[in-house]
């Protein structure tokens, strides 16, 4: 597993913004990876109910 702690730490940051977050890139770099499992562990570490995501 590759940790995106850059990435993710960026969308911890802006997450109450207010504003639609939009994760763009080439095919097969990650996206979708990025948002799954590591910031779900992130949402469910923080004690997000599991039905908001």
């Amino acid at each position: 597993m590759i940790a995106r702690n850059e990435y993710l730490n960026q969308l911890i940051a802006k997450k109450n913004n207010g504003m639609v977050k939009i994760i763009t890139g080439i095919r097969r770099c990650g996206k979708s990876y990025l948002l799954n499992p590591i910031f779900k562990n992130y949402l469910t570490d923080i004690g997000v109910d599991e039905k908001y995501y």
